[in-house]
């Protein structure tokens, strides 16, 4: 598990007693579970009272950085273990280590269905269709007199078995580049599955 310096360094942050005190801590921390968990969940979660003393720019720096290490945690399926020789690493006490663990074990299933829910791959086009429209006019009543091209594809999401349409419009010289990117992308894969 990798995280960028960024994040490391907002964890790092999260670990000074000095920076958070332990209430701090254990507000932020809850926080960030449930601004990953809860879909109604807002930023007033870090609006806690005891919260109002830190630089908001450092409060929300924390509150990224500890929902990217939690995030990548469920992503790579990790264990207390690892978790707390990650959190020890990053000068983390033990009092604190601690409750990150309670937390994590907590709400772990629930973050495990979460990033199920995401999905694994991207989604199929299985069809294309398309309808030719003439722009006469727009809508300050500007004359345009432009052909245009509506398409729609038609994709299958193999994660959640759902067929959800993609709609867009484009002109005749986009349509020809979006053509002609398709043809030279087919070319490269014959190419790839050649050798």
């Amino acid at each position: 598990m990798e995280l960028s310096d960024y994040v490391q360094r907002g964890i790092q942050t999260l670990a000074d007693p000095g920076s958070f005190d332990s209430n701090a801590f254990a507000l932020l921390l809850r926080a960030a579970f449930q601004s990953l968990l809860d879909a109604r969940a807002d930023e007033a979660a870090l609006d806690h009272p005891d919260l109002k003393q830190i630089d908001p720019v450092v409060l929300k720096h924390c509150h990224a950085a500890a929902a990217t290490y939690i995030l990548e945690a469920g992503k790579h399926q990790v264990d207390q273990s690892t978790l707390s020789t990650y959190l020890e690493d990053c000068k983390f006490d033990r009092e604190r280590i601690e409750l990150f663990c309670t937390e994590y074990q907590n709400n772990k299933n629930s973050l495990e269905i979460l990033l199920g829910s995401i999905g694994r791959s991207l989604p199929h086009i299985t069809d294309v269709s398309w309808r030719l429209e003439y722009q006469i006019k727009t809508n300050q009543l500007h004359k345009m007199y432009r052909p245009g091209y509506l398409l729609t594809l038609n994709v299958e999401n193999s994660d959640s078995q759902s067929y959800p349409e993609i709609n867009f419009s484009c002109s005749m010289e986009q349509l020809q580049d979006l053509v002609g990117k398709l043809k030279d992308a087919s070319k490269s894969l014959e190419r790839a599955t050649q050798l």
